[in-house]
């Protein structure tokens, strides 16, 4: 996908590699926004699953990490559910049939797509949950290290998904170990009393071994978290906006876009954060049919609590936005009685953003409700379940991303004479700009940039983090080359004295070469100004050279 999103994934792959290579810590980096650097605490680095890929990454390259990874995805997201599946579902056919609704359905794999860090971490959703069932089933250390072990695995994979993967393993955990009250006085010594005391701590026990072990794997991430967070994590707490970007009404229970593939010109979900129709029917037919088993109602309660926490903090109903009892805080105006409101509110979780995400939790109950219902079509009505999943084929998964086309992993034409360059000088790619889903310096750069830097192995001054720590915020802009850099590709002059001031600042940087993807009249002057020469035009970029580094003009 020819988007910064995907190009620093495959940065991420390619860095946690050399990362390990070279024995560097991978939570801080100099090699974005250079030369002051970023920190990675706050970042979609995935630095799991850039050590799992790292042999595919060695031998075959990042971009192949990056594809390898997002055509597995959706299969793997399946196989988690159906195992969840299996715990309730009896029917094999059952099961398999909620692990594709899960896997294949449209929210996680238009992030297979776009969003790699989040369509990987829901795949420890369905498997928190896995092994918080079976630790209530069986209460012993290895249900609850193997618990620790997936939630902890989940932070190093991404962070909001690992919150997400909490609250799921939460649900099932908490009325477990508060389960019932242990009845008279507290001294009571009856057999009954010592009894109910004994299963407490057989649930206790269990459930703060899970913790320990969380804590203990997670903790590399949760330091680096913390470092952030001490020198001033990011530039915000979160975008006012994000906390609004919620599931919208009907939207969320209607078809998927995807059945327009087939040329279906009927009523449909605005985009692919929905549920799609024909998972959400089942989901109730399955309760309705099973609604004498408590685990139904509370797969239920599960699906509801995830819908209303993903519908964010206000309600948008047909187009329309209701903001219900508004508060405001941190600048953004928040619903008092939207539970996202809430959510956000508890200590650590300010910077969770877009609560539409959320719909992976609900994802993981209704598939397992729409299995009841599978099943009771197996053993009554198996006509109408082949039915049901033609016509669930038609909203499966994505065929296309709209407005997206392919990225190419390599420039070479462009990229070997910088590569041949084996100094550490800086490359700027312009237009420049630090992006991030929080904080934003500078205007979009180009997508290709972050793939060609693991090609050459420079460090580039630009940068796409999920959150842009504000001493990166700082650095950037202290500089008087990049100050006057983003001052030009803004349509503005920059007097002499400051271009003296930039020039002096890119050579004191070491910025030894620039990328111009853009040919705009005012940005050449600027360079040349600045000290840098025209060097080769190759595939449609205009590469300059700081007339010190030496080097035959071309």
């Amino acid at each position: 996908m020819a988007t910064r999103d995907a190009a620093c994934y495959v940065w991420d792959f390619w860095w946690m590699a050399h990362s390990v290579e070279h024995f560097n810590f991978p939570w801080s980096t100099t090699y974005l926004a250079a030369p002051g650097g970023t920190q990675f605490g706050l970042h979609a680095l995935m630095p799991l699953l850039g050590v799992v890929m790292m042999p595919v990454t060695v031998l075959f390259g990042p971009s192949a990490s990056f594809n390898l990874v997002s055509i597995a995805l959706p299969g793997l997201l399946a196989y988690a559910m159906y195992r969840v599946a299996r715990l309730w579902l009896q029917s094999q056919i059952a099961a398999i049939a909620a692990g594709a609704f899960f896997g294949f359905s449209a929210i996680v794999d238009l992030w297979a797509w776009i969003h790699l860090n989040l369509a990987a971490g829901a795949l420890f959703v369905p498997l928190a949950l896995e092994a918080a069932v079976r630790m209530r089933r069986r209460p012993g250390p290895r249900q609850a290290v193997t618990l620790g072990l997936v939630l902890g695995a989940g932070v190093l994979v991404d962070q909001d998904s690992a919150v997400m993967a909490a609250i799921l393993a939460g649900a099932a955990v908490v009325p477990w170990l508060v389960g019932r009250p242990v009845p008279g006085d507290p001294a009571d010594d009856s057999i009954a009393a010592r009894t109910l005391r004994a299963r407490r701590w057989r649930r206790l026990l269990p459930t703060a071994l899970a913790g320990a072990t969380t804590a203990v794997v997670a903790s590399p991430q949760l330091v680096a978290i913390a470092d952030e967070a001490k020198v001033g994590g990011p530039v915000k707490p979160t975008a006012a906006t994000s906390y609004l970007h919620g599931a919208g009404l009907p939207s969320f229970f209607e078809p998927s876009p995807r059945v327009t593939d087939f040329g279906l010109h009927i009523p449909h979900a605005a985009g692919f954060f929905t549920y799609g129709t024909v998972l959400s029917v089942l989901a109730v037919a399955g309760l309705i049919l099973s609604w004498r088993q408590r685990r139904a109602w509370w797969l239920a309660g599960a699906w509801l609590g995830a819908t209303l926490l993903a519908l964010g903090s206000d309600v948008h109903f047909s187009g329309h936005a209701y903001l219900l009892v508004p508060q405001v805080w941190h600048g953004a105006r928040l619903s008092s009685v939207m539970p996202f409101t809430w959510l956000v509110r508890t200590p650590g979780l300010a910077t969770f953003r877009f609560p539409y995400r959320i719909g992976v939790v609900g994802l993981v109950p209704a598939a397992v409700l729409a299995g009841f219902a599978v099943n009771w079509f197996r053993q009554h009505a198996k006509p109408a379940m082949i039915a049901v999943f033609a016509i669930a084929v038609l909203e499966a998964g994505i065929s296309r991303v709209p407005g997206e086309s392919s990225m190419p992993t390599a420039l070479p034409a462009v990229e070997r004479p910088i590569a041949a360059d084996r100094s550490a000088s800086i490359v700027v790619d312009v237009p420049f700009g630090i992006r991030g889903g929080i904080g934003i310096i500078g205007q979009p750069f180009a997508p290709e940039a972050l793939v060609l830097a693991t090609f050459d192995g420079h460090p580039v001054a630009e940068a796409n983090l999920s959150r842009i720590p504000t001493t990166t915020d700082l650095s950037i802009r202290s500089e008087p080359f990049y100050a006057g850099l983003m001052r030009t590709q803004n349509g503005h002059n920059v007097s002499r004295p400051n271009l003296k001031a930039a020039a002096m600042n890119a050579r004191s940087m070491d910025v030894g070469w620039v990328r111009l993807w853009t040919p705009n009249p005012l940005l050449q002057h600027y360079l040349l100004a600045t000290g840098f020469r025209f060097d080769y035009r190759a595939q449609g970029v205009s590469v300059y050279r700081l007339a010190l580094a030496g080097g035959p003009s071309t």
